[in-house]
Parts: structure tokens; C-alpha cells; sequence
């Protein structure tokens, strides 16, 4: 199997789309063709999520390169809950897309090591092709994940500066420096540990430079994200916070490589709630398709993605 950093090359490259349409199954923002779902058992509940997931896989599969399952609004359900979650992994993946499983794990040893055996790889039991990461517990808590994605071709994103109001209350603290690092900010500390990851021979480097250790730095953070990306060059970067947190497409610009790849941009409730809450017939599709093509222009016109 091609390396993950390979893989979503090729589908960036394909869709000409860095757009990752994140999977945040609200039940109270469904539409309201699943309002007799919404309102029954928590089974019927994870049916309506599955099915609404699976609808949205449908209208984006040919139009962007990967979904980002949001675990948590699954996890909400419980056992049913995570049973639609593997449904609509498998749904996801029979229709081409990556699959990025956004669950933040972060742990010590075999811990950590059981979070990446389960998650990460095509053949293991979620079979996802990425996850996303918490380092904030030391760097040798990346490293069951490092190596079962090396080992498995499959990738990882590792939260380095996050899109919510609060990340500065800790990543952006002041380190001092030492004999092996410049004064620095902790998210740049992490930042400077992915860039050493990124080249280790061991590293899966794709043809254009990229591999399979990628940071999730916010589109809140213009500035930040510019400065990250020179850091880590070979660290493919998972932006959040385009759409309804207000991070704006030219907001995303400084995560790109000049020729439009490096960058995937993260949209989760401007695409999956773009319809009308009260229209009960079918014309939410409609909307989510094209908000979906919007995203998807306003990027080509505002980064480097318009030279995919």
C-alpha cells in the first residue's frame, strides 16, 4: 500500500481539493427528515447519525479527499453510537475517501500503544488512515503512534496550535532555552519535535516531499500557522477552523507549499448544517453539496491550492 502522506497527495491531487469535511453529527442540528430518529431511542438516534453521515460521504466522495469523524458526537451514543462509527468509516473508505479520526488520544506506553493498534492502519479494528494526537504528555507518548503509523502506512496530525480561543493559555507559554533549544513558545517546542520526526530516515516521505507526521495548527491563527509551516516542511498541516469558528479561506493561505499541497483545511458545521433547519424535504443535500463546492472555491482563490 502507498504511505498515507502518498495516498492523500494523490486525492488532494485528484479532487484538486484540500478540503477535509469534518463528520460532527449533532441530533439536534439533523435535518428534520430525521426527526422521528432524533426523537426515539438512543439506537434509533445512532441510526439517524449513521444514516445522515453516510448521506454526506455520498454528496462530498468526488468532491474533496478525505472526512474527519468527530468521535466524540458518537461516542455520545454509547454502544450504538460506536457501532455507527464504524459503519460510517467503512462507508467513508468504499467510497474513496481518507479517513482522519479526530479523537485527540494521548497516553503513556502500552496505553498509547492501544490507542494506535486500534485506530490506526486499514486493517486495524476502526481502520482509520489518520488520527489526531495529543503530545502533551512528552514526547515519549508519540511514539507508539509514530511507529504503528510507520509500521501500518498510515499518519498522524499532533495538536501543535489549536483554533480555540483558549489554546494560548498554555501553548502559547514561554520556554527557556537550553542547550538544545532557542527560547521558544511550548507549541513551537512541539513543533520543533514533529520537524525532528519528519526527518528521521525512517520517516514515509512521499514524492512531494511530505510524510506521514503531520501538526494541527488553526486558521485562527494566520500568523502562527505562516510561521509553522516554515518550521515543520515536511509535516503535512490539518487546519481547523475555516467556516463557522471564522477563519476565513485566506486565513488558511500560510499552511500551503506553493504548489498547493502541504495543507488540508478542516469545514465541519459550515457544510453539514448549511440547509435551512425547517425545510423538511430533501433540499439539504442540495445545500451541503454546494457549500461543499464553495469551500472548495474560496480556497482555490484564496491559497495556493488554486495550482493543484
Amino acid at each position: 500500500m502507498p504511505s498515507f502522506s502518498e495516498r492523500l497527495s494523490d486525492a488532494v491531487l485528484r479532487t484538486k481539493s484540500p478540503l477535509v469535511v469534518g463528520l460532527d453529527p449533532r441530533l439536534e442540528s439533523l435535518p428534520l427528515t430525521f426527526a422521528t430518529l432524533v426523537k426515539g431511542s438512543v439506537w434509533d438516534q445512532a441510526q439517524a447519525v449513521r444514516d445522515y453521515c453516510c448521506w454526506v460521504i455520498d454528496v462530498v466522495a468526488n468532491l474533496v479527499p478525505a472526512v474527519k469523524p468527530q468521535l466524540a458526537f458518537f461516542e455520545e451514543l454509547g454502544p450504538a453510537g460506536t457501532q455507527a462509527l464504524a459503519d460510517v468509516v467503512r462507508y467513508a473508505r468504499e467510497k474513496k475517501l481518507l479517513v482522519i479520526g479526530d479523537g485527540k488520544r494521548g497516553d503513556i506506553g502500552t496505553t498509547a500503544s492501544a490507542y494506535a493498534n486500534a485506530y490506526l492502519g486499514a486493517d486495524s479494528p476502526w481502520g482509520m488512515d489518520s488520527l489526531t494526537i495529543n503530545p502533551y504528555l512528552g514526547t515519549d507518548t508519540l511514539q507508539p503512534f509514530v511507529r504503528t503509523a510507520r509500521e501500518r502506512q498510515a499518519g498522524i496530525f499532533v495538536l501543535v496550535k489549536t483554533s480555540n480561543p483558549g489554546s494560548g493559555d498554555f501553548q502559547d507559554l514561554q520556554l527557556n532555552s537550553s542547550a538544545n533549544h532557542a527560547p521558544e513558545t511550548l507549541y513551537q517546542r512541539v513543533a520543533s519535535e514533529l520537524n525532528r520526526l519528519a526527518h528521521e530516515p525512517e520517516a514515509a516521505t512521499d514524492r512531494h516531499g511530505l510524510c506521514e507526521i503531520g501538526a494541527v495548527v488553526g486558521a485562527t491563527y494566520p500568523s502562527q500557522l505562516s510561521d509553522l509551516r516554515q518550521r515543520m516542511p515536511k509535516c503535512w498541516l490539518l487546519i481547523p477552523g475555516f467556516g463557522a469558528q471564522g477563519g476565513t479561506a485566506r486565513d488558511t493561505a500560510g499552511g500551503f507549499h506553493d504548489n498547493g499541497l502541504g495543507a488540508v483545511v478542516n469545514s465541519s458545521r459550515a457544510i453539514l448544517y448549511a440547509f435551512d433547519p425547517q425545510d423538511r424535504t430533501h433540499h439539504w443535500v442540495d445545500a451541503v453539496r454546494q457549500a461543499t463546492l464553495n469551500a472548495n472555491q474560496q480556497l482555490r482563490d484564496a491559497t495556493p491550492a488554486g495550482n493543484l
